[in-house]
C-alpha cells in the first residue's frame, strides 16, 4: 500500500503493470528513474500559433484544431525550429487512481539546451500539474528558444513524478534534516525551502558560465559529446564576481553550494520569483533521491542554473540567492538511486553544458 510521499521507481513500475500508466510501446530500460518516469515523444508534432492550455472541460485535440498551422512527421527525424511552438502527443498516457497526483518537468539536458518543454493535458488549467484521478493522454509543448533541434519518436525531453498526498518538508523539518545530515555545503539558508546562490568567483580561473550564441546550426539530440561547445556557446568570464545579464539572452551558470538529496527524499527547484530579479532561474527542476549523496557515489553536487534575463539588463553578483529547493518525503526509499547503476550524467557536477557538447 502506497504511503504519503513521492512514488519511487518500484511503485512507478507497479503503476505500469496495473495500467495506471499507459504506453504506446514497451517501456525502455532506464525510462523509469529513481523518482520519476521519462516521457517519450510520439510520431507527429503540431506547429501551433501560440502556446495554450486545454482549459476546464476541453480536450487538447479540440484546441489543436483551433491553433494548428501544420503537422511535422517525426518518423524519420525532423527539425523543430528555434522560436516556434509545437505540441507533440506523447507515447504515455494516464489512468490515475483517485489518490494520486502528478507533476511533470523538463529533463536536465532539455533545460540546458534552452528547450522549453511543458506537459499539457485534457481539461488542464496549469502546465505540468496533473490532478488526482486524471484519465487521458499527455502532450508535450516544445519551444526551442536558443537552438533548432532534430528530434525523433521516442526521445525523452520531459519526465513525470507521482505523489500520494502532500509531503513537502516545513522549514523546521528541513532544518532538522540538515542538522542530522547536511544538505548543502556552507551555511543553510532556509526560507520556504533551501536557498541556493550563484557562483561567480570560481576556485580557479575566471570562467563562470556560458551564453548561448544567437545564430547556430541544428542540434541532433541523439548525438552525445558530438558538438564543439565554442560553435554554440560564448564563455562568460568575470574578475570582479559579477556579470550583467542581457535581456533575451540564455546563460548556463552554477550554484555556489554543493547540494545533497538523501535517499529518502526528493526535491524540486521552486518556480522563479520576480522579487529576486527580472530573470528566470531554471527550466529543469527535479532532483532525484541520491543526487550528490554518498550512498550513490556523490560528495555533493552543485546545481546548474539555466538563466534567461527578461525585461532589462540585470546585474548578478556572486553569492546572490537566486532560487530554492523544496524537499519532499519519498513514499519509500527507491530501489535505485540517482548516480548508482543508472549512469547518471550529472552526479558530482560543477559547471557543465548539456551532454550533446564537447
Amino acid at each position: 500500500m502506497v504511503t504519503t510521499g513521492v512514488l519511487p521507481a518500484q511503485a512507478i513500475r507497479a503503476l505500469l503493470d496495473a495500467g495506471a500508466i499507459t504506453t504506446a510501446a514497451p517501456v525502455l530500460k532506464g525510462q523509469v528513474q529513481p523518482a520519476s518516469l521519462d516521457l517519450r515523444l510520439g510520431t507527429v508534432a503540431y506547429r501551433v500559433r501560440a502556446s495554450f492550455l486545454a482549459g476546464a472541460g476541453r480536450r487538447v485535440a479540440e484546441r489543436l484544431a483551433e491553433f494548428e498551422m501544420h503537422r511535422v512527421d517525426l518518423s524519420h527525424g525532423a527539425v523543430l525550429e528555434k522560436g516556434c511552438v509545437y505540441v507533440i502527443p506523447l507515447q504515455e498516457g494516464l489512468a490515475l487512481p483517485a489518490g494520486l497526483t502528478a507533476v511533470a518537468n523538463a529533463k536536465s539536458s532539455t533545460g540546458r539546451l534552452d528547450l522549453l518543454t511543458r506537459t499539457i493535458t485534457d481539461g488542464g488549467t496549469e502546465f505540468d500539474r496533473i490532478g488526482a484521478g486524471y484519465h487521458g493522454p499527455l502532450y508535450a509543448e516544445v519551444c526551442p528558444r536558443s537552438f533548432s533541434v532534430l528530434v525523433r519518436p521516442g526521445m525523452r525531453l520531459n519526465q513525470i513524478r507521482f505523489r500520494s498526498g502532500q509531503s513537502v518538508l516545513s522549514d523546521a523539518d528541513l532544518a532538522a534534516l540538515h542538522a542530522r545530515e547536511p544538505l548543502v555545503s556552507g551555511e543553510a539558508v532556509i526560507s520556504d525551502g533551501l536557498g541556493f546562490s550563484v557562483d561567480l568567483r570560481p576556485a580557479s580561473g575566471d570562467l563562470v558560465g556560458y551564453r548561448a550564441k544567437p545564430h547556430t546550426g541544428v542540434i541532433d539530440l541523439d548525438r552525445i559529446g558530438h558538438y564543439p561547445a565554442p560553435e554554440f556557446w560564448e564563455e562568460v568570464r568575470t574578475s570582479d564576481g559579477r556579470i550583467i545579464l542581457d535581456p533575451g539572452a540564455f546563460y548556463i551558470l552554477v550554484s555556489r553550494e554543493a547540494v545533497t538529496i538523501p535517499p529518502d527524499y526528493a526535491a524540486e527547484m521552486a518556480p522563479y520569483l520576480a522579487m529576486v530579479g527580472e530573470f528566470r532561474v531554471h527550466y529543469a527542476g527535479f532532483f532525484d533521491p541520491g543526487f550528490g549523496h554518498a550512498a550513490a557515489g556523490g560528495a555533493g553536487s552543485r546545481g546548474v542554473l539555466e538563466v534567461r534575463c527578461h525585461e532589462a539588463p540585470f546585474v548578478l553578483e556572486h553569492g546572490q540567492v537566486v532560487g530554492r529547493l523544496v524537499y519532499e518525503h519519498m513514499a519509500e526509499r527507491p530501489d535505485t538511486l540517482y548516480g548508482r547503476e543508472i549512469r547518471s550524467n550529472y552526479q558530482g557536477q560543477g559547471l557543465k553544458l548539456a551532454k550533446q557538447f564537447r
